[in-house]
């Protein structure tokens, strides 16, 4: 569609996109309009799903999951079809994963990116996306720490894009990219794991539901016998 246009032009138009698509909160629409509360005043703060948790609506969260999920995958499918590139869906991808970290609407305060992570992950390599799934579930049943479980799953995607021969470079720098902020972001959980202090799934807070992971994470598994 875009075949004539300059690239730098592709790439501000997918920028902006990604964005403003990624920017949308899903939590705090949701609980809004469920009557669920103000999503930033309950629990953590955090606008992703697992915060969505603590307001006791199920239904509210698993929206939210989607939501965060669907609208990375979004951006990448729809610049890659606009635009027929594989960069340009990248750059949709990542600026959509900044979008949700860090949303104009709410003073930059987003998530913490786990689910628009996979789905953007999965739209854009879908092979090194069903690993780092993979990872994650296995991560949390061995060890019941749902933010490791994240940490690992987005720390191998890059390896995962190289190892499943994912073409062009554009995937695996959007996968490192991602997987730096999600690093940042989740600082908090690196010192907690460091001092022994994290909450394990279903212990105390860390996932006040098997329904999903930390911060809108895949669902969790069942605890290991």
């Amino acid at each position: 569609m875009f075949a004539s246009t300059p690239f730098l032009l592709i790439a501000a138009i997918c920028a902006a996109g990604g964005y403003l698509l990624g920017s949308i909160p899903f939590g705090v629409i949701a609980t809004r309009l469920g009557r669920a509360g103000d999503l930033r005043q309950i629990g953590s703060g955090s606008i992703g799903a697992t915060n969505v948790l603590r307001t006791g609506r199920r239904d509210l969260a698993l929206i939210t999951l989607l939501g965060d999920g669907g609208k990375g995958a979004v951006a990448v499918l729809l610049a890659q079809w606009l635009a027929g590139s594989v960069e340009a869906a990248a750059i949709a991808g990542g600026a959509a994963f900044v979008g949700h970290l860090f949303p104009v609407w709410l003073g930059f305060r987003g998530g913490k990116g786990v689910a628009t992570f996979f789905g953007t992950l999965i739209a854009i390599a879908w092979p090194a996306g069903l690993l780092a799934g993979a990872t994650w579930f296995v991560m949390a049943a061995i060890f019941r720490y749902s933010s490791l479980a994240g940490l690992t799953a987005a720390a191998l995607a890059p390896l995962y894009v190289f190892l499943t021969n994912q073409t062009p470079e554009a995937k695996l720098w959007l996968a490192a990219f991602m997987a730096l902020l999600i690093f940042i972001r989740h600082h908090a959980n690196i010192r907690r794991l460091i001092r022994g202090e994290e909450p394990q799934i279903g212990a105390g807070g860390a996932a006040p539901d098997p329904l999903m992971g930390h911060n809108g994470g895949p669902p969790m598994p069942p605890p290991l016998k």
